[in-house]
């Protein structure tokens, strides 16, 4: 099964949403909802700016961030077959992976959110719908992770948490940057 091919599981077969789940959800839904905010009254224009002396723009952080929490969703479902081997990633591969930072021509915030919105409802699915959060998958191949290492669904999900809280640090900085306004505060 390809990445494109994973589904998740029926309702119906899924146990109940429970006080672990509920808390993933509500966790998930407040990181995003700092990442979203960033970029609230912004140009297409605007949410592609390099303000710091990174390669980060608002833009780009929500499609990073979109890839990612998709990439770790179909990991949960089919296994690292749902990521590439980084270890025989060319420099192309990481060029075109490079791409996912930034805002391309053609590209709008709006069709970057609408896209971060389609992934984060499937995730919020695969969470409510899940089996099993103890089930794991081998990682994949990358010079960042251990041999042999397995991630329980419950870790990736709780990665794909810090992540999302991470960059939407970042994009509060880059926000202040562009206007001065902030997330909080």
């Amino acid at each position: 099964m390809t990445a494109s091919e994973t589904t998740i599981p029926d309702a119906a077969e899924a146990p109940a949403l429970t006080g672990e789940r509920s808390d993933l959800l509500e966790m998930l839904a407040k990181h995003r909802h700092f990442l979203r905010f960033t970029t609230r009254d912004l140009t297409d224009e605007q949410a592609g700016l390099r303000t710091t002396v990174s390669e980060l723009c608002l833009g780009g952080l929500i499609k990073h961030v979109t890839g990612a929490e998709r990439s770790w969703a179909n990991f949960i479902v089919i296994g690292p077959s749902a990521m590439p081997d980084f270890t025989a990633m060319t420099e192309a591969d990481w060029t075109r992976r490079a791409d996912e930072m930034r805002m391309l021509p053609g590209e709008t915030l709006a069709g970057v959110l609408a896209d971060y919105t389609e992934a984060a409802s499937r995730t919020d699915e695969l969470i409510a719908t899940l089996p099993d959060l103890d089930a794991t998958q081998p990682l994949p191949k990358a010079p960042w992770f251990e041999g042999t290492a397995h991630w329980s669904a419950r870790r990736v999900l709780m990665h794909i948490m810090t992540e999302t809280a991470q960059h939407a640090g970042h994009a509060d900085i880059i926000r202040e940057s562009i206007d001065g306004a902030k997330s909080m505060g």
